[in-house]
């Protein structure tokens, strides 16, 4: 039995009957495609080093604690790895639509909170896999992980032989209800200890309050609330899914001759896309920022291959107003060293690490208010997570695309995901069936927007022009 942190509890406590709190991915492969039973065999070899996927949620008895992980005795591996086929000719916009279908659907929290789908009947002989996974198990990174843990980095993959797995019993109401009422009076025994643990090393301590510090000021900007958009506002239950593709070489060109990281480039492509999303929708962005969360991944080196969340985020605002794309990625370059040197993250970590404290009860109540609570402070979220460089298979067939899937919520009509992959960069928009019918606009503003960045760091590096060095 584990019980989960403040923070991946927070993901189940925001999902209501108009937000599925599950993050995602859609892997094509090469065919031909296998037969079922081969996909159900393959994923059931790799479920010993992800055993989360055997596990379920038990909610502790008048939220006296904060939900935990237990064995699913119950548990039936054709219930999670499913089957299904496009209608023809299994184009794009065929996979696309099934994917907003089956993302609009919660999934079961009476079992593992987890589905893949094995989907045929892609054109040039192609086949997919869409897997959900509610964002409680895991962050991007995580789920990245459990990605290239699930596939094979060679062609001739072997599979082991079957374990057999025998699940621990699962604890009644009432042992639930008494290891959390323990774990109240324990624990302020072991924060003290860690306290403590901190006052030994007074130099780091001081260095990390002042950076909390810094970094809370900075969240200031967030009282403001933007300019209203259509970005913004209520949002139902269905969603629409489109992707955009872009590589790797083409950002370290702009690097190279017009300076910023890979996230400033990618960041500048997503302004691009929503200047193109309002103005094809008629609206004024003369002037006009949109806000982006964008998530920071606070996970430290030992912590890899862990399934839960370790990330914080900074508060970015897209200059969606400015027409020209190099400006565009000048403004971003400098904004995001500014937030960096606020240690924005910095702070927002110290204040989710703080949730900790609070009693499970008020915990839950809070974060159910705020996910409810119409806000105007945050129009979109934009999340960048770094995929393997190598190939990767399943079952012999080697992935040839990857593209990643966000959850919206509170007032967010649009989300963007951004994953690499040998060279790739694809990005994964996720939309409001409603009220967000277009974002296939945005998701070309961003090949253009891209485009356009590419043309100028050529125009910039052609002879008699010096480089603008890059930002590591």
């Amino acid at each position: 039995m584990h019980r989960m942190s403040s923070q991946d509890a927070a993901f189940l406590h925001i999902e209501d009957d108009t937000t599925s709190m599950h993050i995602g991915s859609v892997v094509v492969l090469e065919g031909p495609a296998p037969a079922y039973d081969g996909i159900c065999r393959f994923v059931e070899a790799k479920l010993p080093q992800v055993p989360r996927y055997r596990q379920k949620v038990r909610f502790v008895p008048m939220e006296m604690g904060r939900p935990v992980w237990v064995d699913d005795a119950h548990f039936h591996l054709p219930y999670h790895v499913r089957h299904t086929a496009l209608p023809p000719p299994g184009g794009e916009e065929e996979l696309r639509n099934l994917v907003g279908q089956l993302m609009s659907q919660q999934l079961d929290r009476t079992r593992p909170l987890w589905e893949m789908w094995f989907v045929e009947g892609l054109e040039d002989n192609h086949w997919a896999i869409v897997s959900k996974l509610h964002h409680c198990m895991v962050d991007g990174i995580s789920a990245t992980d459990i990605l290239t843990v699930l596939l094979d980095d060679r062609p001739e993959g072997t599979l082991p032989p079957r374990a057999v797995w025998l699940p621990q019993d699962e604890p009644s109401d009432a042992q639930l209800l008494f290891d959390a009422v323990v774990e109240r009076w324990t624990s302020p025994y072991e924060q003290v200890r860690a306290i403590r643990s901190l006052l030994r090393a007074p130099r780091q301590l001081a260095q990390l309050t002042q950076e909390t510090i810094k970094g809370s000021l900075s969240f200031a900007q967030l009282a403001r609330p933007t300019v209203a958009t259509s970005l913004s506002g209520p949002i139902g239950p269905h969603r629409r899914w489109a992707w955009a593709r872009t590589s790797l070489a083409d950002v370290q060109t702009v690097r190279a001759a017009m300076g910023g990281t890979v996230n400033d480039v990618i960041l500048a492509t997503i302004a691009g896309g929503f200047r193109e999303l309002l103005l094809a929708r008629g609206e004024p962005v003369t002037g006009t920022v949109v806000r982006s969360l964008v998530p920071v991944s606070v996970r430290r080196p030992g912590e890899q291959g862990e399934h839960n969340n370790r990330v914080s985020a900074m508060f970015v605002e897209l200059p969606v107003g400015e027409p020209d794309p190099g400006k565009r990625l000048g403004a971003i370059a400098a904004q995001m060293q500014d937030l960096k040197a606020s240690r924005q993250a910095v702070a927002g970590e110290s204040l989710v690490s703080m949730a900790g404290f609070a009693p499970p009860m008020m915990l839950a109540l809070g974060t159910r208010v705020a996910a409810r609570w119409p806000q105007r402070n945050v129009n979109t979220v934009t999340t960048n997570v770094p995929g393997p460089q190598r190939p990767m298979y399943a079952m012999g067939r080697r992935v040839l695309e990857t593209f990643p899937y966000v959850p919206i919520a509170n007032n967010v009509r649009i989300g963007v995901a951004i994953v690499s992959y040998v060279g790739q960069l694809n990005v994964g928009v996720t939309g409001d069936y409603d009220t967000a019918p277009d974002i296939d606009i945005l998701c070309r503003g961003v090949e253009n927007s891209m485009a356009e960045l590419v043309k100028a760091a050529e125009r910039a590096a052609a002879p008699g022009k010096t480089p603008a060095p890059a930002v590591p």
